[in-house]
C-alpha cells in the first residue's frame, strides 16, 4: 500500500487536522507524547468531522455528541457511537506526516 503525504508535521500537541484524499476524509492527530495518528475523518455516529473534536492524550471526542474514540485502535470508548473508526499506519518522514492507505 502506498504512503500518502498529508502535510507538514506541525500540529501542536493534542491537535487534529482534516486531510482529504481521493474522495475520502481523514483526521490526523498529534498526542501529548508527540506521536501522530490517522483515522477516518468522520464520526461513525453522525458523520461529523473529528478534526474539530477535542484531542486528549490518545483519544478524540466528537464535537457533536461527545463520543470518544481511541486514536491507536479506533475503538469507541464512550457512546453514543457504536462503530469503531478505521485507523491507518502513520509516520513522520522528513518533517511530513505520512499515512499508509
Amino acid at each position: 500500500m502506498p504512503w500518502i503525504d498529508t502535510g507538514p508535521a506541525t500540529l501542536d500537541p493534542e491537535e487534529a487536522r482534516r486531510f482529504d484524499h481521493d474522495g475520502r476524509t481523514f483526521a490526523i492527530y498529534r498526542n501529548h507524547e508527540d506521536r501522530y495518528f490517522a483515522t477516518d475523518g468522520l464520526c461513525t455516529h453522525e458523520d461529523v468531522h473529528l478534526c474539530d473534536g477535542l484531542v486528549i492524550e490518545n483519544t478524540v471526542e466528537c464535537p457533536k455528541h461527545s463520543s470518544i474514540f481511541n486514536l491507536e485502535t479506533g475503538e469507541v470508548e464512550t457512546p453514543p457511537a457504536c462503530n469503531n473508526l478505521r485507523t491507518y499506519p502513520c509516520k513522520v518522514d522528513a518533517g511530513r506526516v505520512m499515512i499508509e492507505l
